[in-house]
């Protein structure tokens, strides 16, 4: 089945994102453009402009009402999804690596780099409270002095948030004290995202050490891992199968010095219980940066440091499969 290829970045992806219903697909990349997509088409629904580098995260709040970005231009805005208009703009000392919404859709966290002499921080933002966004301070900012924050994501119900770390290192901090709640360290190197089940009950992780992970959400216990020969840089739980998808490659820079053959830029498709891979999906020209399933699990789109997002459907008979097995 042909993917329907969306051609809105002049640069490599850097996460894509549903929302919770799936009609939408945000897509950003290392260009300053925030793309809004109709994912049952491809159609272009708009975009969100402000930024002036590139956009690191994006995510959607419960209810499909608020866009939130984080950027290279030391910025994390607040969009209103409908229109597009700028909502809120905080600024920040150093690069937004990653943003998120709490299940309410009130608090917002994101964590900046560690870079040009400043401390790399997770700052938490109350909406509610307009003065918060005002005075750009945040009810509650966690330092990081160890190893900066290159993936975060809440935990259920908003309690606390799970942070992956460039040494390989997982963390739960506190939402509401910001107290360290436990640490562990199952990778060798940097983990490069983070994504939770649809019931929130456990989470992956992909890792720059050719491993994917899935923990368990609350205790952080580590339980099963994906191997590949190459980076992972991105993983996704199928929301109705146990099924995993892994996106990855090489390093972007050694890219150049391998035929794209050879150069394992498939999406790799792994059962989530046995651990073993079952399929692969070619079509990119490098890297695969980021992947997500559609919520009802009947498709799932990747995005590639060749600037394209492909959003694949599945055959009937990949649902026949699952029921037989």
């Amino acid at each position: 089945q042909k993917p329907i290829l969306l051609q809105g970045h002049e640069r490599s992806i850097t996460q894509i994102k549903y929302n919770r219903e799936g009609d939408l697909l945000f897509t950003v990349a290392k260009d300053p453009i925030v793309n809004v997509w109709y994912s049952v088409n491809g159609e272009r629904l708009g975009t969100y402009n402000g930024h002036t580098g590139a956009v690191w995260c994006v995510d959607a709040d419960w209810d499909t009402r608020h866009v939130l970005t984080g950027s290279a231009d030391n910025s994390c805005r607040l969009w209103d999804c409908e229109t597009g208009k700028q909502l809120a703009l905080v600024k920040t000392s150093s690069a937004v690596r990653t943003c998120g919404f709490d299940f309410g859709g009130n608090i917002i966290m994101f964590s900046t780099d560690k870079q040009m002499g400043y401390q790399c921080f997770v700052s938490f933002f109350d909406l509610r409270d307009p003065s918060q966004i005002e005075n750009n301070e945040p009810y509650m900012k966690i330092p990081c002095s160890d190893s900066k924050i290159t993936s975060a994501v809440w935990g259920p119900l908003g309690e606390f948030i799970i942070a992956g770390h460039e040494n390989g290192e997982l963390n739960q901090f506190s939402a509401k004290s910001g107290e360290q709640l436990s640490n562990i360290k199952e990778h060798t190197k940097q983990i490069n995202d983070i994504q939770t089940s649809r019931d929130m009950t456990m989470f992956i992780t992909a890792s720059k050490d050719n491993t994917a992970k899935l923990f368990d959400c609350t205790s952080l216990e580590h339980l099963k891992t994906f191997r590949t020969e190459r980076p992972v840089n991105s993983a996704a739980l199928s929301p109705i199968f146990d099924h995993v998808v892994l996106g990855g490659g090489q390093e972007a820079m050694d890219v150049t010095t391998t035929s794209t053959r050879i150069g394992k830029f498939e999406a790799r498709f792994f059962h989530l219980a046995f651990e073993e891979e079952f399929g692969r999906v070619k079509g990119h020209f490098g890297p695969i940066n980021s992947v997500a399933f559609h919520p009802d699990g009947k498709s799932y789109s990747s995005g590639g440091e060749d600037g394209y997002v492909r959003i694949h459907y599945f055959d009937p008979q990949y649902f026949e499969f699952e029921f037989e097995a």
